[in-house]
């Protein structure tokens, strides 16, 4: 498993990429301005933070409501079998709550609560990013 990112959940995405953009001056992957996903990146190192429209979010999961009292944050862990991670993390008391479905043509996610209901997506990467 690899810690692949941490995902900030966001109402005002333009706002938010100006600040880790601009302000904080970290590298952005697409030039997505307006979203609905984006991932930053320092000068050195290889991990980021990505910036997500929470009502992006809430679809997928299918929860409905205030997209403002929604999810603010995401861990994301890839791993390389994503069937077989989802059925030990249930046989260890694990309740996916989505998934495994595709989230692109490239990866195949699933989602979890930690005890604290902080939201856990676990991807499977089907095509590597070329370049």
């Amino acid at each position: 498993m690899e810690l692949a990112q941490v995902r900030l959940l966001v109402s005002d995405f333009a706002a938010c990429y100006h600040f880790y953009g601009e302000v904080l001056g970290l590298k952005p992957q697409s030039g997505a301005t307006e979203g609905p996903y984006e991932k930053f990146s320092p000068a050195i190192g290889s991990a980021g933070i990505a910036l997500q429209d929470r009502s992006m979010m809430a679809e997928v999961l299918g929860e409905l409501g205030d997209s403002a009292s929604g999810h603010r944050s995401l861990v994301v862990l890839r791993v390389d079998d994503l069937d077989a991670y989802c059925e030990a993390v249930a046989s260890r008391g694990g309740d996916i709550l989505h998934g495994p479905a595709p989230m692109t043509d490239r990866m195949r996610v699933a989602h979890l609560k930690d005890p604290e209901g902080n939201l856990v997506e676990l991807q499977e990467w089907l095509l590597l990013r070329s370049g």
